[in-house]
C-alpha cells in the first residue's frame, strides 16, 4: 500500500517518470491506474486536435452509450424511479455486452412510449367524444322537450278563436310541404374555454351572423388529445344552413384547435354510440394500464444495473480519454506516456503494471522508468477529512510551491483560534459547536444527499467551524461573556463592597479583599464604568502582540524556505533585515506591553512610541519602564534604519555576481562536426541563458524593499481588527440581552415575555450566530491571506490532479 510520510509542511516528494506499455495490455494498466489514483498523465499529443488522435472511435462511442444511459435516466425520472447507488450490484458486464444491451432498451422504451402515447391520445379522444354525447344529447333532449311543449299548447286552442297573442303566420307555416322545409346541419366538438369568446365573435364574423351557437361548460378539466394537458374546455354546437358555410365552420375550428365530433340527433343511434364508445374507453383504460405496468416493470429492473452501467461508461471514457494522452512508438506496438507521481508510490504504480501485463497475458511486460527533469512538479498534500477544509482555505490563496513550506499546518490552530478572539463568548460557541456537531455526527447520510449551496459549504468546513467554535468557547471563557453575562465560574470576585451599605455599588467603594481571579476577566468588571476602557486597553495591547507573533512566525518560516532551498542570499539579506525591522519597532512595543502588564506601570505607550522617533534623545521622565530604555531605543532605531538599506542593496548586487559566476565561460565551448551542431544549439538554448536585467533585479527589489517596510505598519494596524470585532460582538450581544430580554421580563407579562424570547433567540441565531461567524470568519481570512502568508508565501505552484475513477466520478456528477 502506498505509505504518504503525511507531512504537511512539505508536499510529498515528487518523480517525472515515463510509461511503456505493450498494446494488448495498455488498457488494463490504465484502468489499474486510475483505481490507484497516483498517476498524473501528461499530453503527449498537444498537437492533435481531438478527432484525430488515435482512441477518437471508442470516445464516440462511448458518448453515444452515455446518451442512452441520459435517456434511461430522463425515463426513470418521469416514472417516479430513482438510480439507487447502495443497491448491490449484479453479474459484471462487458462494455460490447452493455452498449447491445442499451440500444434494444433504447429501441423498447421509444416503442412503448410511441405506443402509450398513441393509446392515450385514443383514449383522451374517447373521453372527449363521450362528454360531446352527452353534453350535445342533453341539449337536443331539452330542444326537442320545449318543442313537445309547444306543439302541445298549440293544440289546446283553437285555431279560429283567434287571439291577440297567436302568431299571424302560423296557419300559413303549419301548411307549408315538409319537403320544402329548409334542413339545417350541424358541427359539434370541444373548445378551450378561454378560445370561446375570439371562436364566437370569428364565427358571427365570418357567416354574418347566419349560424346559431349553443356552448355548455364542462366542469372538470379535460385532457387534450393533442398536447396530453389538461385544459378547462366547453362544448359547442354549431347550426348552419348551407356546404359554403359548413366549410368555413370547419377551418375556423381548425384554426382556434377546436376538437369536432361526430353527433347523430336520433335518440336510439345515440345510446347506441355511447354504449360502444364507453366499451372502447375501458378496453383501452385497460390497455394502456397494462403497458404502463410493463414499462414500469422494466424502468425498475433498469434502476437496479443503471448505476453499475453509468460507472462502467464513465471509466471506459475516462480510460480512452486518458489513452489519447499517450504516444505511439516507432513500431507502433507499444504506448509511452509520461506523468508525475509520488516517489514514494513507485512500487505500487510497478506492481499495477506489471499485474495488468500477466492478466491481459502479454509477453512483454510494461516499463516504468524514472526521468530527469528541470520542470517543476506538482503539489500534493496528503490531507484527511479533518485537515482537507483547512487545506483549501489555504489553496484558495494560491497553491504552494512544490516543496515550499505549507501554511495549512499552522491554521489548523491559528485560524479557528484569531476567529475566536473576536468573536469569544461561550455560549455563542456551544451554540455553534452544537450545530456542528450534528453534521459531524450524521456526516455519512449527508455526504451523499444535494444540500443547497449555503448548506453544502457549511457541511464541507464542518471540523473548521468545529475548531471555530472549541477555541470561541475558550476565548468566552478568558474574557467571561455567556451571551454577555459574566459567571463566577471559577471562583469569587478578588473584589468587594467596602462596607454593607454599597452592596449594589458597581462604580465607586469596591476594595480588593481576595486573590485575583484565577481565569480570565474578573466578572466584577461587567457593569461599571471602567468595563469598556479596561477592556478596550485590554483587547488591544492583546491584537498588538498576537500580530507580532503571527507576523514573526511568517518571516521564520521563510528563513527555512531558503534554508531548504539552499539560499543563503534569502537569509542573510531577507530574513535577518526583516527580523530586526520588524522586532526593532513592534517587537519592542510588544516588549513595553508585557513589561507594563507585569509592573503596573502608568506609561503611555504611545507618547513612547512615537517620540522615540520624533526625538530619540529626550528624557523619557515618567514614561521610563526600566532602566536603559533610552539607549535600548536609541538601538533599535539604528537598527531599523540599517535594515532598510540592507534590504535593498545588497540582493541584487549578490544575484548580478552569482549570475557572471554562473555563466562565466561559457563563450569558450570544445569544437563539435557540423552533424552536431544543430543539437548544440538547442542544448545551448534548452538552457535558458537568459541576460541578466540588474536594473528589473533592482526595481523588484526596491518594491519589495517599501513594501515590507509600510506592510510593517499596516499589517500590525490591521490585527486591531481583533480588538474591533471583539468589542462589537460583545456590545451586540449586551444589547440583545439587557434591551430585549431583561426589558420583556421587566413587564411581568407572560404574552410579551414569550415575545420578547422569541425577538431575542432571532436576533442571536440571525445576527450573532450567522452574520457575526461570517464577519469574523472573513477578517480572519483576509489576517492569515495578507498579513501572514505574505511574509513566505508564493503560492505559484500547481495541484497534482491523478488519473482518478473517484477524482472523474464526482466531477461528473
Amino acid at each position: 500500500m502506498f505509505s504518504p510520510t503525511m507531512d504537511l509542511l512539505r508536499s510529498e516528494p515528487m518523480q517525472l517518470a515515463q510509461l511503456i506499455i505493450p498494446m494488448e495490455s495498455a488498457h488494463r494498466a490504465i484502468s489499474y491506474l486510475g483505481d490507484l489514483a497516483l498517476f498524473q498523465f501528461k499530453d503527449l499529443n498537444t498537437e492533435k486536435s481531438p478527432f484525430q488522435r488515435t482512441y477518437a472511435a471508442q470516445i464516440k462511442r462511448c458518448g453515444e452509450m452515455a446518451r442512452k444511459l441520459r435517456f434511461l435516466k430522463e425515463q426513470m425520472t418521469k416514472a417516479g424511479f430513482s438510480s439507487s447507488s447502495s443497491s448491490s450490484f449484479g453479474p459484471s458486464i462487458t462494455l460490447d455486452e452493455l452498449e447491445v444491451k442499451l440500444g434494444e432498451l433504447e429501441e423498447e422504451l421509444i416503442e412503448m412510449n410511441a405506443n402509450s402515447d398513441k393509446l392515450q391520445q385514443s383514449y383522451n379522444e374517447l373521453l372527449e367524444y363521450k362528454i360531446v354525447l352527452q353534453k350535445v344529447g342533453e341539449f337536443f333532449h331539452s330542444a326537442q322537450s320545449i318543442a313537445a311543449a309547444q306543439n302541445k299548447e298549440f293544440d289546446a286552442h283553437v285555431i279560429g278563436e283567434g287571439s291577440i297573442d297567436s302568431p299571424l303566420l302560423l296557419e300559413q307555416e303549419m301548411s307549408v310541404d315538409p319537403s320544402k322545409q329548409v334542413k339545417l346541419g350541424f358541427v359539434s366538438g370541444l373548445i378551450a374555454r378561454e378560445k370561446s369568446m375570439a371562436f364566437e365573435r370569428i364565427l358571427f364574423r365570418a357567416t354574418r351572423g347566419n349560424v346559431f351557437l349553443k356552448q355548455v361548460v364542462v366542469e372538470d378539466p379535460v385532457i387534450d388529445p393533442v398536447s396530453g394537458d389538461k385544459v378547462e374546455k366547453n362544448v359547442f354546437v354549431i347550426f348552419y344552413s348551407g356546404e359554403r358555410v359548413k366549410t368555413k365552420i370547419t377551418k375556423i375550428c381548425d384554426a382556434f384547435g377546436a376538437n369536432r365530433y361526430p353527433f347523430t340527433d336520433d335518440i336510439g343511434k345515440q345510446y347506441q354510440i355511447i354504449t360502444e364508445v364507453s366499451g372502447k374507453l375501458s378496453e383501452l383504460k385497460t390497455t394502456v394500464d397494462v403497458g404502463q405496468l410493463h414499462r414500469s416493470n422494466l424502468l425498475r429492473a433498469i434502476s437496479f444495473e443503471f448505476e453499475q452501467w453509468n460507472l462502467l461508461v464513465k471509466k471506459e471514457k475516462s480510460i480512452y480519454h486518458t489513452l489519447n494522452m499517450l504516444s505511439f512508438d516507432v513500431t507502433k506496438k507499444c504506448l509511452v506516456g509520461e506523468g508525475w507521481c509520488p516517489i514514494s508510490a513507485t512500487d505500487q504504480i510497478k506492481n499495477a503494471l506489471q499485474q495488468a501485463s500477466l492478466d491481459s497475458n502479454s509477453l512483454v511486460g510494461a516499463i516504468f522508468q524514472a526521468l530527469q527533469t528541470k520542470e517543476s512538479p506538482p503539489t500534493h498534500f496528503c490531507t484527511n477529512k479533518f485537515t482537507s477544509a483547512f487545506q483549501e482555505i489555504v489553496d484558495a490563496y494560491g497553491v504552494a510551491k512544490y516543496q515550499e513550506a505549507n501554511p495549512g499546518v499552522f491554521t489548523i490552530i491559528t485560524f479557528p483560534f484569531l476567529f475566536a478572539v473576536m468573536f469569544g463568548d461561550w455560549g455563542h460557541g456551544i451554540c455553534l459547536f452544537l450545530a456542528t456537531l450534528y453534521f459531524i455526527l450524521r456526516e455519512n447520510k449527508l455526504s451523499s444527499q444535494k444540500l443547497g449551496d449555503i448548506m453544502e459549504m457549511a457541511f464541507g468546513g464542518r471540523y473548521v467551524i468545529m475548531m471555530m467554535a472549541i477555541f470561541s468557547i475558550y476565548t468566552g471563557l478568558i474574557y467571561n461573556e455567556f451571551f454577555s453575562v459574566p459567571f463566577e465560574i471559577f471562583g469569587r470576585s478578588a473584589y468587594d463592597c467596602r462596607d454593607s451599605s454599597c452592596r449594589d455599588a458597581s462604580t465607586v467603594g469596591l476594595i480588593k479583599v481576595r486573590g485575583t481571579y484565577p481565569f480570565g476577566v474578573d466578572p466584577i468588571w461587567h457593569g461599571t464604568r471602567s468595563e469598556l476602557p479596561f477592556l478596550n486597553s485590554l483587547k488591544m495591547k492583546m491584537s498588538i502582540l498576537l500580530g507580532v507573533a503571527q507576523m514573526n512566525l511568517g518571516i521564520v518560516l521563510s528563513y527555512f524556505n531558503a534554508k531548504f532551498f539552499g539560499n543563503d542570499i534569502n537569509i542573510w539579506y531577507q530574513f535577518v533585515p526583516q527580523m530586526i525591522f520588524l522586532n526593532a519597532l513592534f517587537g519592542y512595543l510588544s516588549l513595553l506591553i508585557i513589561v507594563k502588564w507585569c509592573t503596573g506601570s502608568q506609561a503611555d505607550l504611545y507618547h513612547v512610541l512615537i517620540y522615540m522617533f520624533l526625538s530619540p534623545t529626550a528624557d523619557l521622565g515618567e514614561n521610563q519602564l526600566f532602566l536603559g530604555q533610552k539607549f535600548l531605543q536609541l538601538l533599535l532605531l539604528l537598527l531599523a534604519v540599517v535594515a532598510v538599506p540592507w534590504m535593498l542593496i545588497p540582493k541584487p548586487l549578490l544575484l548580478k555576481k552569482q549570475h557572471q559566476e554562473r555563466h562565466r565561460g561559457q563563450s569558450y565551448t570544445p569544437l563539435y562536426n557540423t552533424e552536431d551542431s544543430f543539437e548544440l544549439e538547442i542544448e545551448t538554448d534548452s538552457l535558458g541563458h537568459e541576460e541578466f536585467e540588474f536594473s528589473e533585479v533592482l526595481v523588484h527589489q526596491l518594491i519589495h524593499t517599501i513594501e515590507f517596510v509600510l506592510a510593517a505598519v499596516s499589517n500590525t494596524a490591521s490585527y486591531l481588527r481583533l480588538w474591533a470585532l471583539s468589542l462589537a460582538h460583545s456590545e451586540l450581544s449586551s444589547v440583545f440581552y439587557e434591551k430585549v430580554l431583561l426589558l420583556a421580563w421587566g413587564f411581568n407579562n407572560v404574552i410579551i415575555l414569550i415575545i420578547g424570547i422569541i425577538v431575542f433567540v432571532c436576533a442571536t441565531v440571525g445576527v450573532l450566530l450567522v452574520m457575526e461567524t461570517l464577519s469574523a470568519f472573513l477578517h480572519a481570512l483576509r489576517l492569515h491571506w495578507v498579513e501572514f502568508q505574505s511574509k513566505f508565501y508564493e503560492g505559484d505552484g500547481y495541484k497534482f490532479y491523478p488519473f482518478s475513477f473517484a477524482l472523474i466520478s464526482e466531477d461528473e456528477e
